[in-house]
Formats: C-alpha cells, sequence, structure tokens
C-alpha cells in the first residue's frame, strides 16, 4: 500500500510538454508517496503480490505469460492501460539489482489507483517484476538486510555476462558473434518485437556512489527533468567515475546508453582485445530496431562523501588510473590461482562457478585497459576527490562481488561433503583473502545507506518523465 501525499509536495503546474501530458510537479508529488522502505522482497513474495493486484483489479490489470526461465518457472507480464503507445517497464534485469522489484509494485499500484492520472500518458504498460527469477533468488540472502555491505557482498550473486539478460542479446560484429540468448532474454525480445515499444525501462541499481543515468536519445527537457528528480528527494547526483570510460556524457551524471559495438570499437583503439569483455548485445542494441527510448535510472545503495566532491585531489588521474589497473590485475591474480588450483576436482556446475569462470579473467582484461587508458595524453591531469575515491572503491566492489561468488562456489563443494583435498585447501585459502577484502571494506567510514523509498522514487519519477515526454511529442 501506498501512503497519502506530503502537504508540502510540489503542486500540479504545466506539462513537460504542450497537450494533457502530466507535468513533472505531478510526478514528483506522486514519487513523495512511496512508504518507507527498508527491505527487498522475495521472488514468491514479489510475485504474490502483483497476483494480488491482479485479482482485485477487475480486470484492469491482466497477468500474460510471456516465457519460463532456466529452472522452469513462469515468467510474467503484467499489462494495464490503453494507450497508443506501449511502455515496458523491466524488474530484475541483473538480478543483484532489486530496487526495480518496488518500482514496479508501485508503478502498478498508482496505474491501478489513480485511472485518469495514467491516462494522460496515453501509454499501455507492460509490467515484468522480474525477468530473471532463478538469479534473484540466489541473492535472497541479503534482501532482508540491505544496508550492510559485508552482509550484501557474502550473499551476492550476478551472472556470467551471456546468462544476463541485459548483455545476452544476438551479436554479430567484427569478431564477436553471439547467438545464444537465454530463455530469458527470448521472452524479452518477443515482448519488443509484438509491441514495437515506444519506451522501455530496465530497472536497475548500481551500488555506491550518487544518482546516474541512460537514456538512448536525447529528449528536449529531459536532462533537466531527470536532474530535478533527485534534487525533489535530497538525493545526490553521480561526480565520480563512469562505469565506463567510453561513454557520452549528455550532463553530469546523464548518459547515452552504452551499446556492446562502441565498447568494442573503444577497447580495440586502446589495443585490447575487445572479445574477453564483449559477449552478447544489450537491451539497447536490441530495441534500436523498434525506435524505442530506452532509459535506464541507476540508483546506488549506498554514498559516500568522497564519492561527490569534484575539488582536486592530491593524485593525478593517471596515478588513479594506474592504481586501479593494479588492484584489478591483483585481484584477478589471487581469484585466478584458486581457481585453478581448484578446477581440475570441481564436479558441481554451479551459476557461481559459471560466474567464476567468466568474472575472473575478466579482472585482468579490466586492469590492462585502464593500464593502458593511464597511458592516454588526456589522463593527465589532476583526478578530483570523487575519481579517486570511486576509482579505488570500484576495486573494493569487484573484490567483494567477484571472490564472494568463487567462495560460494568453492564451499559449495566442501559443504556438499565432496570436495578433495585441493578444493579444501583452495577454499580455505581463498575465503583468508575474502576476509582481509572484507575488513578492507569495513574500515572504509563516511558510507551513507540511502532511503530505498527516495531511490524507488527516482526510478518512478524518471520513468513517468520519459513516457510524459513521448506523450507530448504527439501533442
Amino acid at each position: 500500500m501506498t501512503s497519502t501525499p506530503s502537504a508540502d509536495a510540489a503542486p500540479a503546474t504545466t506539462p513537460l510538454r504542450a497537450g494533457g501530458a502530466p507535468s513533472l510537479p505531478e510526478i514528483l508529488e506522486r514519487a513523495a508517496r512511496i512508504e518507507p522502505l527498508t527491505t527487498f522482497p522475495p521472488i514468491d513474495e514479489l510475485v504474490a503480490g502483483f497476483d494480488a493486484l491482479a485479482n482485485g483489479s477487475d480486470g484492469r490489470l491482466v497477468k500474460r505469460r510471456i516465457g519460463t526461465s532456466r529452472l522452469g518457472e513462469p515468467i510474467h507480464e503484467y499489462v494495464v492501460g490503453s494507450g497508443s503507445r506501449h511502455a515496458l517497464i523491466v524488474g530484475g534485469v541483473h538480478p543483484n539489482e532489486p530496487i526495480g522489484f518496488h518500482t514496479a509494485r508501485v508503478l502498478a499500484e498508482h496505474i491501478l489507483a489513480e485511472p485518469d492520472f495514467f491516462d494522460r500518458f496515453d501509454a499501455t504498460w507492460h509490467i515484468i517484476p522480474s525477468i530473471d527469477p532463478d538469479g534473484a533468488r540466489l541473492n535472497e540472502g541479503w534482501f532482508a538486510n540491505p544496508g550492510d555491505r559485508s552482509h550484501y557482498a557474502r550473499n551476492f550473486y550476478r551472472p556470467a555476462p551471456q546468462e544476463q539478460v541485459e548483455w545476452s542479446f544476438p551479436l554479430s560484429y567484427k569478431d564477436a558473434y553471439f547467438d545464444r540468448p537465454m530463455p530469458e532474454t527470448q521472452a524479452l525480445m518477443q515482448l519488443m518485437v509484438e509491441t514495437h515499444p515506444a519506451l522501455l525501462v530496465g530497472l536497475h541499481n548500481a551500488e555506491l556512489g550518487g544518482v546516474y543515468y541512460y537514456v538512448s536519445r536525447e529528449l528536449s527537457g529531459g536532462v533537466d527533468a531527470l536532474h530535478a528528480i533527485p534534487a525533489a528527494l535530497d538525493l545526490p547526483l553521480d561526480a565520480g567515475e563512469p562505469e565506463s570510460a567510453d561513454l557520452t556524457a549528455l550532463a553530469q551524471a546523464v548518459y547515452l546508453s552504452p551499446l556492446a559495438t562502441d565498447h568494442y570499437d573503444y577497447l580495440e583503439a586502446l589495443g585490447v582485445d575487445p572479445t574477453r569483455e564483449v559477449g552478447g548485445a544489450g537491451s539497447a542494441d536490441y530495441a534500436a530496431q523498434f525506435g524505442t527510448l530506452v532509459l535506464i535510472a541507476e540508483l546506488p545503495y549506498w554514498s559516500h562523501p568522497d564519492a561527490l566532491d569534484t575539488r582536486p585531489s592530491d593524485l593525478s588521474y593517471d596515478e588513479v588510473l594506474r592504481r586501479k589497473a593494479d588492484g584489478l590485475r591483483e585481484t584477478g591474480r589471487i581469484l585466478n590461482a584458486a581457481l585453478t588450483r581448484a578446477e581440475p576436482h570441481l564436479t558441481i556446475e554451479s551459476p557461481f562457478l559459471r560466474a567464476s569462470r567468466a568474472f575472473v579473467p575478466m579482472m585482468s582484461a579490466a586492469g590492462d585497459a585502464e593500464a593502458a587508458r593511464a597511458e592516454l595524453p588526456e589522463s593527465h591531469r589532476a583526478a578530483t576527490i570523487a575519481e579517486a575515491f570511486t576509482n579505488a572503491d570500484l576495486v573494493r566492489c569487484f573484490r567483494l562481488r567477484f571472490g564472494g561468488m568463487l567462495v560460494r562456489a568453492l564451499e559449495g563443494e566442501v559443504a556438499a561433503g565432496i570436495a578433495p583435498v585441493p578444493v579444501r585447501r583452495a577454499a580455505a585459502e581463498l575465503r583468508t583473502a575474502y576476509d582481509e577484502w572484507i575488513a578492507e571494506s569495513d574500515d572504509v567510514t563516511g558510507l551513507e545507506v540511502l532511503p530505498v523509498e527516495k531511490l524507488v522514487g527516482v526510478q518512478y519519477a524518471s520513468t513517468l518523465v520519459m513516457a510524459a515526454l513521448l506523450a507530448g511529442d504527439d501533442s
């Protein structure tokens, strides 16, 4: 259930575009209604909640099966509205990113509660609560306590890239070729073919820093609105290192959606083998054929003052990159040593093992790319405090993520009682290194746990802003 609007919510004024599309203040007023949230729902609870909404909607929220997960779980969309353009809202695109579970629920609740308001978007809404339920279940161990970064890391799961819905679309580009989309990806592809969506919103989230966005094209007034949303909810815009150095920034914390083909060309220009990182294409690559506007609002669980500080640091940017490269390579070395020692004796083909086999080599590849970038002339400048902090934190993030998954893979064999001595020793040595990484992360003081309801509000409001801009285009 959602609460009533706050008394000091922004009043409704003019629409984002001429015509009947809702205004930004109207959208922000509804984002302010979202109730306090401290946990994330397990998949069974998420699906049961949507089923209850559909059953109580007098047929307005229609449940429709669109596919089946790799482990045999039905995947459904929930369709509401009858507008002329289709909007696809996809939760759980990465299964370690559950903020969108709440966003999907809140959106469905609000559409059912205020049909007249949502009719002004002229949209048919297709809401998928979780496109990868199998992967989400492997993260449920931290959903009840998402504020504790170490607890999150120890219970973390992220699929190998070719098992991620976001990055397992077909691709044929230069030496990169991928034609094995997962059933979950195929379900989303088929839904796009059926609907030719005007808007595709992947409900992602990040880990530490500030709010940032991806859009597949710029709409007049869009950047200003995207900046206004976190400001209204008292959340910071991201000011640190972007996810990838080849992103095109439209403004602070607003980037063009990354394409697999562009990333390939970037790595190739650095002299790094692109096929070490580029596998399948992304949703933005696939949606381009339909002229779809793609939006991703990336929300962090935590923030830190240094991640937002744009003043010069006492480090040069090239030195920051070299330290990052060294950290990534060292991480790769430790993880690879454990995996190589255990690999001949492993018998459980777990998702954690498959992910480790993919991500462990990527640590060295990513280190090589950062070392190459450090030598570029444009890297010879002062680094900001935010750049220094977020580059260092990415090494911590990867150690916690990928070290934790390899620990889970090896200790799974030990727990099953089938691990020979080499596996037991590799698991024990890796656990020692991983505990040191956890301690190093815990020593970082000043982390702020961000309110989940405000993060949901950013995803909710940015989704409605893009839908309103598209509605205004037709006025």
